[in-house]
């Protein structure tokens, strides 16, 4: 079977057309601020570094590193990689620095994190 890629509507609503263009350009750079963040998430180990941080409130290098089972540098070039996307942001207490979730990021994010919880508990019962 041909791959029929043409287009056989009669009319265009220009006015739907016009209006969809106008409402994505308006939200342009939301679209790519989402984009960024879900990019950055995209990776199994970030998201669950997001995850473990919405859930805890902060965490250090060390900390995610025994969680994962990860080394430390590998650990820390996810945190840069979050925080040079501006979702993360770290506290600084002595040699130790903290990391936890902005929270502009936090509630983009938290829909996704329920989704997990709730599979969970449904695998669980």
């Amino acid at each position: 079977m041909e791959n029929n890629q043409s287009c056989i509507r009669v009319f265009a609503d220009k006015v739907q057309i016009d209006n969809c263009r106008v409402i994505l350009q308006t939200n342009d750079k939301a679209f790519s601020q989402l984009s960024g963040l879900l990019a950055l998430a995209g990776n199994e180990v970030r998201l669950k570094i997001l995850f473990l941080l919405e859930e805890e409130n902060e965490l250090c290098p060390c900390d995610l590193s025994d969680i994962l089972g990860m080394s430390i540098p590998a650990v820390s070039q996810h945190l840069r990689k979050l925080k040079d996307g501006n979702i993360i942001e770290g506290r600084r207490e002595g040699q130790t620095i903290f990391y936890s979730l902005k929270q502009e990021q936090l509630t983009l994010l938290r829909p996704f994190f329920k989704h997990i919880i709730n599979n969970s508990k449904k695998e669980t019962v």
